[in-house]
């Protein structure tokens, strides 16, 4: 995986506030991914923060001075993106809101962005005060993605993900994938409250599994806004694989394997590791976001 070295990073895009003093509020989500379950349900299926053990407020956090500055100094340039992990994080935002872009001008539309705010430790949303252990998530109220760089090093410890920059990447547009949902109304008419091998919870991140491969397979010819040249210049098979590892860690049956010793589809939320493979997969196959229907 590889950025042009000499392409302008648009840090405006991502908000770093590691290190900010969040104001007091309880943040009791359990740990890992299976917190990380908990919350997505809850933002995405009308469960409140309080059922969630998260606080209610919705404030934005009050970075430092220093730590706000992290990403907008340093990472400049592609070159930068290729050798430090923040900076690739800002370039994967830029090469992922790049293609919405022109995807959505294709098609006739316009393309909303969304920021993603790097933290640490907690972070205030409009879905509630968050930690790090709920891992990525998209917030619909306030249009964000939220990451902790932390995970990276979870997902592949804890859930045997083989890792690399390319299963961060999938990690990234997983998450934009559920902003493109929420553009298209998805996640509201989705809304049930049901668990299960074949819930709408399910359905909804398979299908941001499948645009997070949509996206894969455009990234290298999509221009750059700033430069008229793709951002991200060199995508390999290992890449890819990759990423298939990394959708396959973060199943349903693999993680409650792993974590409960055994498996019971009745809960699932996310789908089988099969499943996320197969969908991610599908996208990248096609290139298509019509064929990312997954609640046919």
């Amino acid at each position: 995986m590889q950025f042009d070295d000499d392409a302008d990073l648009d840090t405006s895009e991502v908000k770093d506030v590691r290190g900010s003093r969040i104001p007091g509020g309880r943040a009791t989500v359990g740990g890992g991914i299976i917190g990380f379950i908990a919350l997505i349900l809850g933002v995405l299926f009308g469960v409140g923060p309080d059922q969630l053990g998260l606080s209610g407020g919705g404030d934005e956090p009050a970075a430092s001075a220093s730590s706000a500055a992290q990403v907008s100094q340093s990472c400049r340039k592609g070159s930068d993106a290729n050798t430090r992990e923040d900076c690739r994080i800002v370039a994967v935002v830029n090469s992922v809101q790049d293609f919405w872009r022109s995807e959505y001008a294709r098609r006739g539309g316009t393309y909303g962005s969304a920021a993603t705010v790097v933290f640490s430790q907690r972070v205030p949303t409009a879905c509630g005060s968050a930690t790090s252990a709920v891992g990525p998530f998209y917030c619909p109220g306030d249009r964000q993605v939220y990451l902790d760089l932390g995970f990276f090093d979870e997902l592949r410890t804890k859930f045997g993900s083989s890792g690399g920059p390319f299963a961060q990447a999938y990690v990234v547009a997983h998450e934009y994938g559920h902003h493109i949902q929420n553009l298209m109304g998805t996640l509201s008419r989705a809304q049930d409250g049901r668990t299960g091998a074949n819930s709408n919870a399910v359905r909804v991140e398979l299908q941001a599994d499948c645009y997070a491969g949509v996206w894969a397979r455009h990234a290298t010819t999509t221009p750059d806004d700033r430069t008229g040249r793709p951002l991200l210049t060199r995508l390999t098979d290992a890449d890819i694989r990759d990423g298939l590892d990394a959708a396959a860690a973060v199943g349903d049956d693999r993680i409650q394997e792993r974590f409960q010793g055994r498996v019971t589809p009745e809960t699932w939320t996310h789908g089988s590791a099969a499943q996320r493979q197969q969908w991610f997969y599908e996208g990248y196959r096609t290139g298509d976001m019509a064929r990312c229907n997954t609640f046919r």
